[in-house]
């Protein structure tokens, strides 16, 4: 049937495959579109039309469905009104003239969305399928509920997580001619579990493919090289088969005993050169439904976007490996591209510190640093090259991100060895380049001797801190009435000033783990690590837990306020939030919060990103941890105070100390003096840790507010639509604006970007150049006869509780005894700390931030335990224990 034949008498009812394209996808949906395309680019499809989404937008109104969403009913109440309601007449008689055009014989009709199949959104099998249809009325009767199946509780579901507005949504139809396939199934052009862009996936099964999509059928598994050469190829067993009936319709039929392959290796090659052949026609990898003939033949049925693969990391060597540093930094989310840019800019001057040769350009990052889905990668390729960084590395990830550590080691190890260059001998033996570099961070920024002189006197380790406050307070001062292009390069340059607060700060804390370290040392088994985690709770002069501690005290107050207490129990965060900027909550809300943000407004949920939001500027969050703090029952149980469980876990420290002392001084006088002395030390000194990240984020965050003021007089200018758009440029963008570019085209493009990555789950720790992610292709570790998670233990501890799985701290509120169930965190969620009976993460290490501060608040803690925010459920009772690393299931 030529194209034409079905286009003329038709209009824009009825338009054939072949008269199709991707920019077709108003009119046709996904799945038609991509067809269209299929056909363009000469693949076997077999012959068809589509019913547009004019004509579904004929058969809607007739239906009454744009006022039925407009007054709110619910899919079940539209799916009906479709199902009722005649198909119009010049619907009806375009449909069945296609039909006869096509040679009216047994079809397949199959929805198509135009939102589906789409680059960042497949919808599969979200709306339905009729396969083997026979006669004019039986294809009206298909296509009518076809358009019903557009509001099945499945799709609708889908699309509100997908964000799409369910009023803009349309709904083809395309009708092919059936084919009666001796083996059908789908086809992914990469792999779609571990990333692997070199290899293909197949899921074969005997009749018709309904039985693979639908999962009522366990299906041969092939896996084949982009030559078709096949890897593994597993028989499937069981399950039934979909088979087309004489006069239409189609039955089931089971499978008895062990059946053959679905396909031969022949015929797995040459499906796999057509799917190849359609991936290089989108640009894309592929998921492609196709069909075997009983003559042998091929058909196409379907393709679309693999949207659920983690984009490549640009720029990429062939065979290196990618450490994500966002999420190993506990940065779940997407960074904006001002925050991207920000850290091209600080790795670059970190690596001129090191090196000695200042970048000439730092806005072009370090050598090795690339981008994958809004989240910065480092090469660790060549330092894993290397004697030293293979020493390292590993061990450096062991206390910050375990996880990422038990990847690389199996890397180190030969996993995956024909896709990257890790495995074998170390190419750099000499530690003198390495030494030098570090040696010269060491006397520039006199890391020997502050580490020794916190070491001498805590006093001047305090002393030391309070001087870098003072000298990062110039650069924090935002002047007013700077030239736009001068608060650009002002901005720039505090940016650059980022890494020096680090060398600068972190040793006077690192004093506190050298002297822990010695008493580890000298007391051996009398201090295991259990008694290490109750050393390290409570710690004094640390900037979080402080703030967590004053955020109480302001609850505490607020409590007996009964106008404060009745705006946070009866008003949602955002409404308060913007009461608070008008200046009109309650007087002792309104003013307690001013200054708790003068000391600590700098601070939020993903900090380490230029680009978000500070509590200064949206304070929802704290005023939601607030709430959260004064439906506590500190009234009736006085114990459950956060103020109180850290003065209890001073106390418990203090003893444990001394239980330590006690047994060492068993064995020897001087070394339980020795020991008393280091711990005394590290609990003087260790909680400063968190005093240079406080520090980096206050210089950031004055670099943010610069950077905001050069937005306002972009959007007066017309150059973005508001100041806030320049979170989405990078700095040269911004610099291209200032000069006079119109960045709102781009913005908009990055919003969208933006948003869609906010959606992503899944963010691989370590990828390979070619999309591999290591992880998902190891093999299986065999399940826990108990069905505990397991991961690294972070503080000691056994709590059983609900869980309260929290993917965003920003609304978010922890009841009393919860187990705290999350991605990973940072400083913007310890004031959730203060309620949680125990932490459990998936990503960290013992020494990470999440770690510790859980450690400080005395309460149990797990990291690095893989898809727990998954696993595990809100509600569901599970037994924590710290010390094993365990999270046991109880219901």
């Amino acid at each position: 049937m030529t194209d034409a034949a079905v286009t003329a008498p038709t209009g824009t009812l009825v338009v054939g495959l072949a008269g199709l394209r991707r920019g077709s996808l108003a009119i046709a949906g996904g799945k038609a579109a991509n067809l269209g395309e299929l056909v363009a680019a000469g693949l076997p499809v077999p012959d068809g039309f589509c019913v547009t989404t004019a004509a579904y937008a004929l058969a809607a109104d007739a239906a009454g469905i744009p006022a039925a969403l407009g007054a709110g009913e619910d899919p079940a109440a539209l799916r009906t009104r479709l199902q009722d309601t005649p198909v119009p007449a010049e619907v009806a008689d375009a449909v069945r003239a296609a039909y006869r055009a096509l040679g009216a014989g047994p079809v397949a009709v199959r929805s198509s969305a135009t939102a589906e199949d789409l680059p960042d959104s497949s919808f599969a099998g979200q709306q339905d399928t009729y396969l083997n249809v026979v006669g004019t009325d039986e294809v009206v009767g298909a296509v009518r509920r076809c358009w019903a199946s557009l509001w099945t509780d499945r799709a609708v579901s889908y699309r509100e997580t997908a964000g799409i507005d369910p009023s803009t949504v349309r709904l083809a139809v395309v009708v092919q001619r059936m084919v009666d396939a001796v083996a059908a199934g789908v086809l992914f052009t990469a792999d779609p579990l571990t990333g692997n862009r070199g290899h293909a996936v197949l899921d074969a099964a005997p009749g018709l493919g309904e039985s693979v999509v639908s999962g009522a059928v366990d299906p041969d598994h092939v896996v084949a090289d982009h030559d078709g050469r096949v890897l593994d190829h597993r028989v499937g067993d069981g399950g039934v088969a979909v088979r087309a009936v004489a006069g239409g319709g189609t039955v089931t039929e089971d499978h008895v005993g062990r059946r053959g392959r679905c396909l031969t290796d022949v015929q797995v090659a040459e499906i796999v050169a057509l799917g190849l052949r359609a991936a290089a026609h989108f640009g894309a990898p592929q998921d492609v439904e196709w069909a075997v003939a009983a003559d042998g033949t091929v058909a196409l049925t379907q393709s679309r976007p693999v949207t659920t693969l983690f984009p490549l990391v640009e720029p990429a060597e062939p065979g290196h490996v990618y450490l994500c540093i966002s999420l190993a930094q506990g940065l779940v989310r997407p960074m904006t591209p001002l925050g991207v840019s920000a850290a091209r800019v600080i790795g670059a001057t970190a690596v001129g510190a090191m090196t000695g040769r200042p970048p000439t350009d730092p806005r072009r990052g370090p050598r090795g640093f690339a981008v994958a889905a809004g989240r910065p990668f480092v090469d660790v390729t060549t330092p894993l090259r290397s004697a030293p960084g293979r020493a390292a590395l590993p061990r450096v990830l062991d206390v910050m991100e375990a996880r990422s550590a038990v990847v690389l080691r199996a890397l180190l190890a030969g996993q995956l060895g024909d896709q990257h260059v890790l495995h074998g001998p170390v190419r750099r033996r000499s530690w003198l380049p390495f030494l030098r570099g570090v040696g010269r961070i060491a006397v520039r920024f006199r890391v020997p001797v502050r580490l020794v002189g916190a070491l001498v006197s805590p006093r001047y380790a305090l002393r030391h801190v309070e001087r870098v406050r003072a000298g990062i307070a110039p650069l924090c001062v935002v002047a007013p009435d700077l030239p736009t292009d001068v608060r650009l390069r002002r901005a720039a340059e505090i940016v650059a000033a980022v890494f020096p607060v680090l060398p600068t700060t972190a040793p006077v804390a690192g004093g506190g783990f050298v002297a822990l370290g010695a008493a580890r040392l000298l007391a051996g088994s009398d201090l295991p690590a259990a008694d290490v985690h109750e050393v390290l709770r409570s710690l004094p002069h640390n900037v979080t837990t402080e703030m967590d501690l004053r955020l109480w005290a302001l609850a505490a107050r607020l409590r007996t306020d009964p106008a404060s207490a009745a705006a946070l129990a009866g008003r949602a965060p955002a409404d308060l939030a913007a009461a608070f900027h008008a200046g009109s909550l309650p007087p002792a809300l309104q003013a307690g919060l001013a200054g708790f943000l003068r000391d600590h407004g700098h601070r939020a949920a993903a900090e380490i990103d230029l680009g978000v939001a500070r509590w200064s500027d949206d304070p929802a969050p704290v005023l939601a941890v607030l709430a959260g703090y004064l439906r506590l029952p500190v009234d009736e149980r006085p114990d459950l105070a956060p103020d109180a469980q850290f003065a209890r876990g001073a106390r418990a420290a203090d003893e444990t100390v001394a239980a330590v002392v006690d047994r060492v001084r068993a064995r020897s006088r001087l070394r339980a003096v020795l020991v008393r002395a280091a711990l005394g030390r590290a609990r003087a000194l260790a909680g400063l840790r968190e005093e240079h990240k406080d520090l980096l984020v206050r210089v950031l965050a004055a670099a943010r507010a610069n950077l905001l003021l050069v937005g306002a007089d972009l959007a007066r200018r017309g150059l973005v639509e508001s100041a806030g758009d320049v979170v989405l440029l990078d700095l040269a963008e911004i610099g291209a604006a200032v000069a006079g570019a119109d960045q709102r085209v781009l913005v908009a493009r990055r919003r969208d970007e933006h948003e869609r990555e906010l959606r992503r789950r899944h963010v691989p720790r370590i990828v390979l150049a070619d999309g591999t992610e290591p992880e998902a292709a190891a093999p299986p570790v065999e399940a826990a006869g108990d069905g505990a998670l397991t991961g690294s233990a972070a503080s000691a501890g056994v709590v059983e509780g609900p869980v309260r799985v929290v993917l965003d701290p920003a609304d978010a509120a922890v009841a009393p005894g919860e187990v705290l169930v999350v991605p990973s965190t940072d400083p913007g969620w310890t004031p959730l700390f203060l309620t949680a009976g125990a932490l459990v993460m998936e990503m960290g290490g013992s020494n990470s931030h999440g770690a510790v501060v859980a450690r400080e608040y005395g309460i149990p803690a797990v990291v690095g335990v893989a898809a727990a925010t998954t696993r595990l459920r809100t509600g569901q009772v599970v037994r924590v224990d710290g010390a094993a690393g365990t999270v046991v299931p109880l219901d």
